[in-house]
């Protein structure tokens, strides 16, 4: 009787390092790992946007310098920029779809007012072919790709963390062990045309 209590002892331990085992593989450790991304990838996002706004006063500036007569674009872009600089953003707003989305809708106007800031830059070919406009429109429109880049990079992300979390066996997991981290809001464009990064090139 003693020898078979030592033989079940022994099974029972062996049965749960096998599971223990098997859960460490089936994904327990997946949804933190996921929010880890989604909070890398948003942080690149708004390390894209603040290069993006220190570009700006330099951008305005060399403009002005040929235009000063467009004063209402150059306001708007300066107003844009400054609304954009007024805003307090970190990893918490992702927990908040309204300053989710306050964030995003000012970085649209931001966009559209270099748009047509860009749009202004046509009619004076002497500022087309300053040097200093050249290197700050170079620098913008790498910028542009560069935010592309970090927000599809972001919407993957949080694309892979809400599925791991709505599905087998994340869903699981979720429920007993993450309940407090909630699903995530992805980027959308706040007005048609947000998505699209300024035309910078002539």
């Amino acid at each position: 009787m003693n020898k078979l209590t030592r033989f079940q002892v022994i099974k029972r331990s062996i049965i749960t390092l096998l599971m223990l085992v098997a859960l460490s593989g089936c994904g327990i450790n997946n949804i933190p790992t996921y929010d880890e991304q989604v909070k890398a990838t948003w942080a690149q996002v708004e390390n894209q946007y603040q290069r993006r706004a220190d570009l700006v006063p330099n951008l305005v500036a060399t403009v002005k310098g040929y235009a000063s007569h467009e004063k209402e674009t150059l306001q708007a872009v300066v107003e844009a920029r400054a609304k954009v600089g007024s805003m307090q953003v970190n990893a918490d707003v992702l927990n908040n779809p309204q300053a989710l989305q306050q964030f995003e809708k000012a970085q649209g106007q931001l966009s559209s007012a270099l748009s047509r800031l860009m749009v202004v830059v046509e009619r004076y070919p002497d500022l087309k072919a300053n040097q200093n406009f050249l290197a700050l429109q170079s620098q913008l429109e790498g910028t542009e790709n560069r935010i592309s880049v970090a927000r599809r990079d972001y919407i993957a992300s949080v694309g892979q963390y809400n599925t791991e979390i709505r599905t087998f066996p994340g869903k699981i997991w979720h429920s007993f062990l993450y309940s407090e981290m909630p699903i995530r809001d992805t980027y959308q464009a706040t007005t048609e045309k947000a998505e699209q990064a300024p035309e910078v090139k002539f």
